[in-house]
């Protein structure tokens, strides 16, 4: 199963329902990625991230 970005909160995900929004309005379609370890950095904090996880950066 290919992984699926959330329309929400652009989490990548493996399954059919974002574990961090509960939602299941994912895209096939999305480019790039963006790993957060760090919350509190900079560029998560710019991207509007707060939680460590895989995100995409452009989701279709």
């Amino acid at each position: 199963m290919p992984d699926k970005a959330c329309r929400l909160c652009r989490r990548i995900v493996k399954g059919n329902i974002c574990p961090a929004c509960k939602t299941s309005d994912l895209s096939k379609s999305w480019k790039g990625i963006l790993v957060v370890v760090n919350p509190e950095s900079d560029i998560a904090k710019e991207a509007g991230i707060t939680a460590p996880g895989k995100y995409a950066i452009r989701v279709k």
